[in-house]
């Protein structure tokens, strides 16, 4: 019997249908290959009947298949043009605005960001999370969140429908707790050498641009720490563990509130900060409100 078919159980199908086989629709869901076969085999327990013949490596649709992707196309077709029509339209009420922000982003920036949304003529109740990279661009290939922030841009290394919304740039500010600063050796950026560093982890395009820069400058820091999370990096920086680097539209923030020195600035290396959204053109009015306002004010 196909009674009370899991929807969760038939998205997977549909994925798997669309993209043409599991391992891609593995990496288009960010979920093991393993756990969209139990899920499809449950399915097809429900339903009574197999959706798939296997022809070698390859899936071939049955004639059942072909008939529930109909059914399929038409629920989430249907579903997506219902969430875009509850998030977009001007409602009456509160109008959820869901954002997903990577967490090597500075919450100072990510609010900046997202404050222009709350100050629209409709009320807007957003959600703001946050995790890596490929965690929240998996939200977005599923349609749980309207907007990724982030500071790497989708290439197509990502297995997903959506699009980039460049939003600025910054160059880089270096910080030090005061006790830290008088230990480092010569003026700046020299002073890097063999001195304790705070960074990012490798996942985020900051990153990879500073230790490419470092390389080709022959400036060899000690990396003593890296980190998924922002506000912990300039936790242990506070702490004196060591030199970190923030965007330099944040500079007088993070040296009020944490009580460092500034001991240089990086005009070589710009962090860049994109919003991607999976519309092309942007008709979401929240999303439209906050990249029209970090263009022409926050990174102008």
């Amino acid at each position: 019997m196909a009674d009370n078919i899991n929807y969760k159980h038939l998205h997977y199908f549909w994925v798997v249908a669309t993209e043409g086989s599991i391992a891609r629709a593995a990496d288009k869901l960010f979920i093991t290959p393993q756990t969209i076969s139990g899920q499809l085999s449950m399915l097809e327990e429900r339903i009574g009947q197999p959706l798939f013949d296997r022809v070698g490596r390859r899936l071939r649709l049955t004639e059942t298949g072909r008939l529930v992707l109909r059914y399929a196309d038409d629920i989430f077709e249907l579903g997506k043009e219902l969430t875009d029509v509850l998030r977009g339209a001007p409602l009456v009420g509160t109008s959820e605005f869901i954002v997903s922000a990577a967490s090597a982003l500075p919450k100072t920036i990510v609010y900046k960001i997202l404050e222009p949304a709350l100050s629209l003529s409709q009320e807007v109740s957003l959600m703001c999370k946050e995790g890596p990279v490929e965690a929240i661009l998996g939200e977005l290939a599923v349609h749980e969140v309207d907007m990724v922030l982030t500071d790497t841009p989708l290439s197509s290394a990502f297995s997903i429908k959506a699009y980039n919304h460049y939003l600025g740039q910054s160059e880089l500010s270096f910080f030090a707790s005061p006790e830290l600063a008088k230990k480092l050796k010569g003026p700046f950026p020299g002073c890097l050498n063999e001195a304790p560093i705070l960074l990012p982890t490798k996942q985020y395009a900051i990153r990879q641009l500073f230790d490419k820069w470092c390389h080709d400058a022959n400036i060899y820091p000690i990396i003593r720490g890296q980190y998924d999370d922002s506000a912990l990096m300039k936790s242990f920086g506070k702490a004196g563990f060591g030199v970190f680097f923030m965007p330099s539209i944040i500079e007088q923030e993070v040296q009020e509130g944490f009580g460092l020195e500034v001991i240089g600035h990086l005009k070589d290396i710009k962090q860049k900060f994109y919003a991607i959204s999976a519309e092309r053109k942007v008709t979401h009015p929240a999303v439209a409100a906050v990249c029209s306002t970090a263009r022409d004010i926050i990174f102008k």
